[in-house]
């Protein structure tokens, strides 16, 4: 139900957002607000506005260049609004359905058909990251790899960036050709980053490591949500944040991320 202008919620928004709020989350928030057709409740503003800020005050902010918090939205258009507000809403491919949106915990694959498509900016060879958040484990077994997140490269093998996994493993590539496997199950925030051309940073379950992989290109500008565009590696579990775009802090953004989601929950009934 649209709140009335003299709802208490609404007016309790306005006490809590109502000039005090930074620019670019009042924006955000205005923008998802309208797709939904209702006003968010306070905490979820609130929750919001923290994000930007923190993201602001580490110094990354400025690198995120296409993201969405799938989550917190009271409908699917709203969780699709882009958190840049110079990027395109992102293509919805299958489609994704209102059932397949949880306020809480994010976006649903299905395995099979439906993916998000956006638009980023011109990709840098040695300075990019992509980033999700997983809110629902993946079950696949190796080597039936799903992809959350990828940018993929018009033709040949340069420039293939990355993060894919199943039940036990998670493979990512940044820039480069080969890849790099690790043996772990993986959970909630996981990202990489390249800052130099030599090698990039991947996180895992709170903790970093450098991986030794030289780039070689750059991929094409389309970033995919859900599957890998070459190999149909369609995700079945649920996301509640993605990014893309520039190199970044990994451990900063997984902060704010897992903290984000963690005020999300607490603020919607």
């Amino acid at each position: 139900m649209t709140l009335g202008l003299f709802d208490p919620a609404f007016l309790g928004g306005l006490a809590a957002g109502g000039g005090g709020y930074d620019a670019d989350a009042q924006a955000y928030i205005t923008a998802v607000e309208a797709a939904d057709g209702q006003l968010l409740e306070v905490g979820v503003k609130d929750a919001i506005n923290a994000f930007f800020v923190g993201c602001k005050s580490d110094g990354i902010f400025g690198a995120i260049k296409a993201s969405c918090i799938l989550a917190g939205a009271r409908t699917l258009s709203g969780a699709l609004v882009p958190l840049v507000s110079t990027m395109s809403t992102p293509t919805n491919n299958g489609p994704f359905g209102a059932g397949d949106y949880d306020r809480k915990i994010g976006l649903l694959g299905n395995g099979s058909s439906k993916y998000l498509t956006m638009g980023s900016p011109t990709p840098l060879q040695n300075s990019a990251h992509q980033a999700i958040y997983l809110s629902s484990s993946v079950t696949a077994a190796t080597p039936d790899y799903r992809t959350p997140i990828a940018q993929w490269p018009l033709s040949g093998t340069n420039g293939r960036t990355q993060i894919s996994l199943t039940a036990t493993d998670v493979f990512t590539r940044c820039r480069e050709t080969t890849g790099s496997t690790i043996n772990v199950s993986a959970s909630s925030f996981l990202g990489i980053s390249r800052s130099a051309s030599a090698s990039y940073t991947r996180r895992i379950n709170s903790s970093s490591a450098v991986v030794s992989e030289a780039s070689t290109g750059v991929p094409d500008s389309t970033l995919y949500i859900f599957v890998n565009p070459a190999l149909g590696q369609h995700l079945a579990s649920r996301l509640s944040f993605f990014s893309a775009g520039e190199s970044l802090d990994l451990a900063l953004l997984d902060a704010r991320v897992s903290t984000l989601m963690s005020d999300l929950a607490s603020a919607i009934p």
